[in-house]
């Protein structure tokens, strides 16, 4: 299994549980995140090697992924392995399958690349590269029934691991938050070039919030205790945060459901704010260079949170690139909260989501990968 960055981790994580326990003497090895590794995934790598992000970093980043790629395509050879599945990170992982299917291995690719959003000539590069590809999007459903691929709907594992109903009060308790605080959750990403791009604004126009909402605290989940380091120096820019701000590690579900609202870069934790039905406004910024090339390639959607797209349409604020201003930030979140009718829309929208996601998604992805790993003949 080869998960590329903290979201594939998460993912796999279950996945993984789900196989050992049909399967127990059956090894499970890989590129591998600290979940993962729990569930019992031998690391042959750590998935920080493989988070880069944009066009730009990647092309920094290139040779030395290519011969990650190349060595782990060997290794899995080498290791009698019946079954790779590949976890989202497409860039990395459809190169990695087409190699290793085309030596006789079934693959599996584990979350489809946004063909729906923009880049839809993938399906031509999945079909060459993986045996199933699992979708955690109903709607994917018909694309790639379209287009012959084999593919099954597993649901999105984070859609059964999150209550239906949260419960803000007890999340509250559990961080040793006083009733009567507005709490915002700050997710400025997982990744250090994420928070050097967009963490500047997000914590400036945390200062605002902090002058504007009284009491207030700030909740911060720390992805990678690496990043600590470098969240803290950006919330001392801003000595009034010192004090209301709590860097907490590893608990982001719990900072997500004691949020009165959440700032939070594009990604899968947008998904984990809708599932905790939490109002929150979306922003993302990127060297100019890698926003270019993703506005020249074009999309089908045109939206980049994934509650929005969900939805269909804009049901919380996208901030992108020079939009994502401290001002604009602080006013679109004041905004969300003071909207109570509103935050009511919303969490129903939010919950028929939930619904339309909630599957047993670690049994359904065992069940394919373990059919095609004991088949007597590679795919």
């Amino acid at each position: 299994m080869v998960a590329g960055e903290v979201s594939g981790d998460l993912l796999a994580a279950p996945a993984i549980g789900a196989i050992r326990q049909r399967e127990p003497d059956w090894r499970v090895a890989g590129i591998a995140g600290d979940r993962m590794i729990q569930a019992g995934c031998e690391p042959w790598h750590h998935v920080r090697e493989l988070s880069v992000r944009g066009y730009a970093e990647v092309l920094r980043e290139l040779p030395r992924l290519l011969w990650l790629r190349r060595s782990l395509a060997r290794r899995v050879l080498r290791s009698g392995c019946r079954v790779l599945v590949g976890v989202d990170s497409p860039d990395f992982n459809l190169g990695l399958e087409q190699a290793v299917r085309a030596a006789g291995v079934p693959t599996v690719q584990y979350v489809s690349p946004s063909i729906w959003a923009w880049r839809g000539e993938r399906i031509e590069r999945i079909r060459r590269a993986a045996s199933h590809v699992l979708l955690v999007f109903p709607f994917e459903q018909r694309l790639y029934a379209r287009a012959g691929v084999a593919a099954t709907y597993v649901g999105h594992p984070l859609a059964q691991a999150i209550a239906l109903r949260p419960d803000p009060a007890a999340a509250r308790a559990r961080l040793g938050i006083a009733d009567g605080a507005t709490v915002i959750a700050v997710l400025p990403g997982s990744r250090k070039a994420e928070i050097d791009f967009i963490g500047p604004v997000f914590f400036a126009a945390a200062n605002r919030l902090a002058g504007d909402l009284k009491p207030v605290r700030f909740v911060v989940p720390v992805a990678d205790a690496a990043l600590r380091t470098r969240i803290e120096a950006l919330i001392a820019r801003h000595p009034r945060l010192l004090e209301l701000t709590w860097l907490i590690e590893g608990r982001s579900h719990d900072c997500l459901e004691a949020a009165h609202a959440v700032l939070v870069t594009s990604g899968t934790a947008t998904l984990e704010a809708a599932l905790f039905k939490r109002p929150m406004v979306i922003a993302y910024r990127m060297p100019q260079l890698s926003a270019w090339i993703i506005r020249k390639i074009g999309g089908y959607v045109p939206w980049v949170g994934l509650p929005n797209i969900l939805a269909g349409e804009e049901v919380v604020p996208e901030l992108l690139q020079d939009e994502a201003t401290e001002s604009a930030l602080a006013a679109a979140l004041i905004r969300q909260l003071e909207d109570t009718a509103g935050q009511a829309r919303l969490a129903q929208r939010f919950e028929a989501m939930h619904e339309s996601l909630r599957r047993d998604t670690p049994s359904l992805v065992a069940d394919v990968v373990l059919d095609l790993a004991r088949r007597p003949q590679a795919v």
